[in-house]
């Protein structure tokens, strides 16, 4: 019903930045709360930052807090993050998910639909 499709993940150098963007497609479209989520290797994945279906309401994982931010545009139909003063540790396959409730969360399993994934990698 709902595709999601990251883009702009790539290799930068540790403080560098990098912006992702997630598009969705589909039949079916809610307007709901889209979210970031990351998995390095070896890792469970993490939470990285939420967004509501007006756009105001957002949520961050402490861990990006102030580094990292989450923006949609576009009909409601795109989310970006931008990603500044990166950090080996951010290394990771980054996630672009939707769920039709429109309030953000961290909860993983809130989340319905799943991009396939765009991958970041920070060198030192």
């Amino acid at each position: 019903q709902v595709q999601l499709v990251e883009s702009g993940g790539g290799l930068v150098q540790a403080g560098g930045s990098l912006k992702l963007s997630c598009t969705t497609s589909g039949r079916t479209f809610y307007p709901g709360a889209m979210a970031w989520f990351r998995q390095a290797p070896g890792k469970e994945r993490d939470f990285v930052a939420a967004i509501d279906s007006s756009g105001l309401g957002i949520i961050y994982a402490t861990s990006v807090k102030g580094r990292f931010t989450i923006s949609r545009e576009g009909g409601e139909s795109t989310v970006y993050l931008q990603m500044n003063s990166l950090k080996p540790e951010d290394t990771a396959v980054y996630y672009c998910t939707h769920r039709k409730i429109p309030i953000p969360t961290m909860a993983q399993n809130a989340y319905d639909y799943w991009g396939q994934g765009t991958q970041v990698t920070v060198s030192s």
